[in-house]
């Protein structure tokens, strides 16, 4: 049997598009579709300055790519939403170089379905062992110290585990459908109190005469994009050094290209003219979930964020018969407001033994206090949930 030839690639653009397409079949994440990460890349949003390096490992067999993984050497922790500052720590201290590190994940986009991916008939168990060697190969000898892959797919993590990676459970909101028909009756599954808030801070937004307009597809234009950006980078700006400024314009202006503008879903809150926001957020969809991502405004309203980045959302899923809603990272007050907590998987390898013997020690420990506290975090909502059970993840 001839192996598959193991190649290492700095841009998406080096494996053809139309095979990252079959490969990508079983992924409707538009997270991991080639224009999305090529967008990122050609807009310079990623690169050596910013502290990413594209490096997605490929299998080939002559011509034709039949696996890929996506994958990124890292100088920081940052645009991650997983933090692994203790890690870093705990390497200073044993006098080794945390940085750089490989990742495996989309870019600044913190949602559910990193895998390895394979043309349709190939072997997956045995490509998948032989990419994690080429893994394991490739970080020893540059020296790279651990190997990250976030946001995993539940059933690919259990793969990972078999290949010898150690599972660490963090969480993220969630807003499920649950069978509910439309807003009406998300609001009924509240109780009195939270449903008494939720109509005031709604009411708040109609009396400084705002309304708030989904934009999608064909409505959306160079403009409109702009003002996104704008409100992304006046937003970001806030919090200063922690503002998590990583996208460039250039990006937004990609998300036209025809392939994405479906997948994008702009929240516009304004007085009239919905090309004219005073406010906007940007969520992302592939007709069955919903992904909230970034938001600005330029005006201070009272509640004006919870509208655009939960309500609206929540009824334009509702209206197009969404079943999820992921709002991003962060934000204990999306709790109050019928998002609740579901476990997020990362899986990792580390090529020091010390350090790996230590973080895996402290491993088994934490993910079980984590998954017991999403459950109890779960048992106190004030909505009900139909489907309140954690999925299955080992």
């Amino acid at each position: 049997m001839v192996l598959p030839l193991v190649r290492w690639h700095s841009s998406v653009q080096e494996i053809p598009e139309d095979q990252w397409n079959i490969m990508t079949r079983c992924q409707e994440t538009p997270f991991y579709k080639w224009r999305w990460l090529n967008a990122i890349e050609q807009s310079g949003s990623i690169s050596t300055n910013q502290g990413w390096q594209s490096c997605h490992l490929a299998l080939w067999k002559g011509d034709k790519p039949i696996a890929f993984a996506p994958l990124y050497l890292k100088a920081h922790s940052y645009g991650e939403f997983i933090f692994d500052q203790s890690f870093a720590h705990l390497a200073d201290e044993l006098g080794l170089n945390y940085y750089p590190k490989l990742i495996g994940m989309s870019p600044f986009s913190p949602a559910q379905g990193y895998r390895f991916f394979f043309l349709p008939g190939e072997d997956q168990a045995s490509l998948t062992r032989l990419m994690f060697q080429a893994i394991d190969a490739f970080a020893i000898e540059n020296r790279i110290l651990s190997c990250n892959f976030l946001y995993v797919d539940y059933d690919w993590a259990k793969e990972a585990e078999k290949e010898g990676c150690a599972k660490w459970i963090n969480h993220n909101s969630l807003w499920l459908a649950d069978g509910k028909k439309d807003f009406s009756e998300y609001i009924s599954s509240f109780n009195a109190n939270q449903r008494r808030n939720i109509k005031k801070e709604r009411k708040a937004i109609q009396k400084a005469g705002l309304k708030v307009t989904a934009l999608s597809g064909t409505q959306l234009d160079l403009n409109i994009m702009h003002a996104m950006h704008r409100f992304y980078e006046q937003h970001c700006s806030r919090w200063g050094v922690w503002g998590s400024k990583y996208l460039f314009e250039d990006f937004f202006e990609r998300l036209l290209d025809q392939q994405l503008r479906d997948n994008v879903v702009l929240f516009s809150a304004h007085r009239g003219n919905p090309n004219s926001p005073i406010a906007m957020s940007l969520c992302v969809t592939d007709g069955k979930k919903l992904w909230g991502r970034y938001w600005g405004s330029h005006e201070e309203i009272p509640f004006l964020h919870f509208e655009v980045c939960y309500y609206s959302p929540i009824h334009w899923a509702l209206d197009n018969n969404i079943h999820s809603f992921d709002p991003g990272a962060g934000g204990s007050h999306k709790l109050r407001r019928g998002f609740c907590l579901q476990p997020q998987v990362s899986v990792h390898r580390w090529y020091d033994e010390r350090l790996d013997l230590l973080i895996r020690s402290w491993l088994n420990k934490v993910n079980v206090l984590k998954f017991n506290e999403i459950k109890a975090v779960n048992a106190d909502l004030p909505f009900q949930i139909a489907n309140p059970s954690l999925p299955s993840i080992g």
